[in-house]
């Protein structure tokens, strides 16, 4: 370079350019996020609206409501509680499946398997996440129930029943689970995996000493998020679980015989808001606005559920640099 082009490269002064592109992304972006949160506050704007017709009608108290144990809108009765109770189960059930299947198998991922199998396992699970849930609704009733059936004694087992809906809702979200617990599998750090194996530890040491408490944060995430999976799912519970709620009475019926019994069939919330707006019901009826409040009960069960996961996040989430 001349003199004169370094003087002239000098003193010319720094001109900043327009990024037309990089801009209309960054807009394109923000309007993505802004349209996202717009439509979570018109959902919650909808339910509420609806669910205070609910629960301004002179036949529903919030008492009742959030108290009672019978759920017969025909007969004036709004007990939640066996809607929740049915929600529940068939979570619970479903999380004693997923997680330690979806847990081993994530750990296989990322300590034990090599690129050719997991390259093979990979694509099987994401084919499991696409499978229609309704499919997985007729093969509750099809084939786990007559296999709980065969298992435990055809009287002990109601062809309708939470178990059958549970167990399957789990295989369900084993995929959501594995993804989700993998990558936060992977994100560790290999110099933390190195460190353990030059102090001689062994391959299931380093796994479960070592990379699993500190991915811990991302797993408890993964966890809330496939619990809340769980309590959305409706096609499998609407086909296997039962279609009327399981009404009971404390002390006239059975804690674990009948209340808390897994092969009874009983109605989860979204099961209920299925068969309610399936065109039977009328608009703006009692028992049209009560899908709204059943609705608006579940959202806010899960958004505790969420708000509890990133509270927990925080709180033992590990920082490497």
């Amino acid at each position: 370079m001349t003199a004169e082009a370094t003087s002239v490269a000098v003193g010319t002064p720094f001109k900043k350019r327009r990024r037309i592109g990089e801009n209309l992304i960054r807009g394109f972006l923000f309007a993505c996020g802004a349209l996202s949160i717009a439509t979570t506050v018109g959902i919650v704007i909808v339910l509420s609206q609806q669910a205070l017709l609910f629960f301004l009608d002179d036949e529903v108290t919030f008492a009742e409501f959030f108290g009672g144990t019978n759920w017969q809108p025909a007969i004036g009765q709004f007990g939640i509680w066996p809607l929740v109770l049915a929600t529940l189960m068939v979570s619970v059930i479903a999380m004693v499946v997923a997680l330690p299947l979806g847990l081993a198998s994530a750990i296989y991922l990322s300590e034990y398997a090599s690129q050719r199998v997991r390259a093979v396992i990979k694509p099987i699970l994401e084919v499991l996440a696409g499978i229609p849930t309704v499919v997985y609704g007729y093969f509750a009733l099809t084939f786990m129930t007559p296999l709980l059936r065969s298992i435990f004694g055809v009287s002990n087992v109601e062809i309708f029943n939470q178990a059958s809906a549970g167990i399957v809702v789990g295989i369900l979200i084993i995929p959501l689970i594995s993804s989700l617990a993998e990558d936060a599998l992977h994100a560790v750090p290999g110099t933390l995996r190195e460190a353990a194996y030059a102090l001689g530890a062994t391959r299931l040491e380093v796994a479960t000493r070592v990379v699993l408490p500190a991915a811990l944060s991302g797993i408890s995430a993964a966890f809330v998020v496939a619990i809340s999976r769980a309590m959305g799912e409706t096609m499998v519970v609407a086909i296997a679980a039962g279609a009327s709620p399981k009404n009971f009475t404390f002390g006239d019926d059975s804690l674990f015989g009948y209340v808390l019994n897994p092969f009874e069939a009983g109605e989860t919330m979204t099961g209920h808001i299925v068969r309610i707006s399936g065109g039977d019901v009328s608009y703006n009826t009692i028992d049209y606005n009560s899908i709204f409040a059943i609705g608006l009960t579940l959202f806010v069960v899960t958004l505790g559920l969420n708000m509890l996961s990133r509270r927990f996040v925080e709180r033992f989430r590990e920082k490497y640099e």
